[in-house]
């Protein structure tokens, strides 16, 4: 039995969603996202205009009259969630955390791939894969798949994306759209770092891992690969609240911070906004499709942008 307030959450996401599916997403989705080929649907009389290529040149001989074969999208298609539930998901310094925004995505997601006939499976993943729920149609399935994301209490706190990508190999063997949801914050090393970097990185990683850019590329190369990037303001600059102890979700690890000092605090902002860049250039340089989202700001916009962007990409290519 699902607790009333669970019940209550799931239905409050699907309404929050479910208008922006209707009116935008799940038309933009069907444009962006194609099937694998196409598949026969029948033959029918030639018109002027028609390609002389699709001429069924047996019908056309018996039937001494030029007929065309029509083929349609294969349009089924398979969208993989690959969401991270590591301990750096719970941050959220604004009414939202991290882990509600990517169930946020989730739920649009899932919502437009089912109302364009595609299935819907789900990975869940910190330092290990906890949870496999595989491709499946219709409502309630969707609803248990945002649950999942949302209340799932994962065994472990790290994080290790190239598993998750490996696990997807084992399970997806054909092409799928493969929607990786993250703060992509790696679990630090046991090397010893300098305090000013070990703070940093109870908020933002550096950089992601030659192991997880290369895990990446691999995936998007049998898959249809999306990197939607979830992070906090307070990642990107640290408030001025004077000294801080900064907890690691993920490791444990305790540091004192000196948030009250100018000097400090301008430092971690250009180191952050240096790793944000950092970021977006490897995605781009692994010709993978990125979007990144706060839980701060309305993600509607940065969503259309997205969509808008890739048709145009699509077009031209």
């Amino acid at each position: 039995m699902i607790p009333r307030e669970i019940l209550k959450k799931i239905r409050q996401i699907e309404i929050r969603t479910n208008r922006l599916v209707s009116e935008t997403v799940a038309g933009a989705y069907h444009s962006v996202f194609k099937g694998q080929g196409m598949n026969f649907e029948e033959v029918r009389e030639y018109q002027p205009g028609d390609e002389v290529r699709s001429i069924d040149w047996n019908v056309t001989a018996r039937m001494n009259h030029p007929f065309v074969k029509k083929f349609v999208e294969e349009r089924e298609l398979t969208v993989m969630l690959i969401v991270d539930v590591s301990g750096s998901g719970l941050f959220g310094s604004r009414a939202q955390s991290k882990r509600e925004l990517a169930a946020e995505i989730a739920s649009v997601l899932a919502f437009s791939a089912i109302r364009n006939n595609d299935k819907v499976g789900l990975i869940l993943f910190t330092d290990a894969v906890e949870k496999y729920i595989p491709p499946r149609k219709g409502r309630k399935h969707v609803l248990r798949v945002i649950r999942e994301v949302l209340y799932f209490a994962p065994q472990r706190r790290g994080t290790n994306l190239p598993g998750a990508l490996e696990f997807l190999s084992r399970v997806t063997p054909h092409k799928s759209i493969a929607v990786v949801i993250s703060d992509f914050l790696e679990s630090p090393g046991t090397a010893a770092q300098p305090i000013q970097r070990r703070a940093a990185r109870r908020v933002q990683s550096d950089v992601i891992s030659d192991a997880t850019y290369t895990a990446l590329r691999q995936a998007n190369r049998r898959h249809d690969l999306v990197a939607v990037h979830v992070t906090d303001p307070h990642e990107l600059a640290l408030p001025a609240l004077g000294r801080l102890l900064l907890e690691d979700a993920e490791t444990g690890e305790i540091v004192e911070v000196n948030t009250g000092a100018t000097a400090n605090r301008a430092v971690f902002a250009d180191r952050q906004a240096k790793a944000q860049a950092d970021l977006a250039r490897l995605f781009r340089s692994a010709r993978i499709d990125a979007i990144q989202l706060r839980t701060d700001q309305p993600y509607a916009a940065e969503l259309g942008r997205f969509f808008e962007a890739r048709e145009k990409r699509r077009l031209r290519g």
